[in-house]
């Protein structure tokens, strides 16, 4: 399943990065967010892995985030491995004039085994939650003073 999602953030491209790049922000904005964990390397840098465990309902979901590509201020790629998925995430930052950066994000999942079917019946899941994670740091980038 892919797809794209798109949010223009009223924060400049450098600030959008600096917040971003920052991992002590991550449970600012991403919902549901327990733990960074870094595993090998340097986070954020290609190469580099991590875990990010998330609280859902009663449970809790866990994957591994793997760094690609870094390419700041213009891009950051990485993959996310959980329990019979594996997604690949392409972001990109434009400058969206002076105060404003252009978030692109393009999205491939993948499910395995059982997850197949549960890909399946969420197919349009994925996509707003992608989207609410992105919002979500609107509203934080946007508060935050300059």
């Amino acid at each position: 399943m892919e797809f794209t999602q798109e949010v223009v953030v009223q924060v400049p491209r450098a600030r959008f990065i600096e917040l971003f790049d920052d991992p002590d922000n991550l449970p600012k904005w991403q919902e549901g967010l327990v733990s960074f964990e870094p595993i090998h390397g340097e986070p954020g840098h290609p190469g580099a892995q991590s875990r990010l465990t998330f609280r859902r309902g009663r449970g809790t979901l866990e994957m591994v985030e793997t760094v690609t590509r870094r390419d700041l201020p213009y891009a950051f790629e990485g993959t996310y491995d959980a329990k019979g998925v594996h997604s690949t995430t392409r972001n990109e930052f434009h400058e969206a004039g002076p105060d404003a950066t252009r978030w692109v994000t393009h999205n491939d999942f993948e499910f395995h085994g059982v997850m197949k079917v549960v890909g399946l019946v969420l197919a349009k899941s994925f996509p707003k939650q992608s989207l609410s994670m992105m919002e979500a740091f609107k509203t934080f980038a946007e508060s935050q003073p300059r």
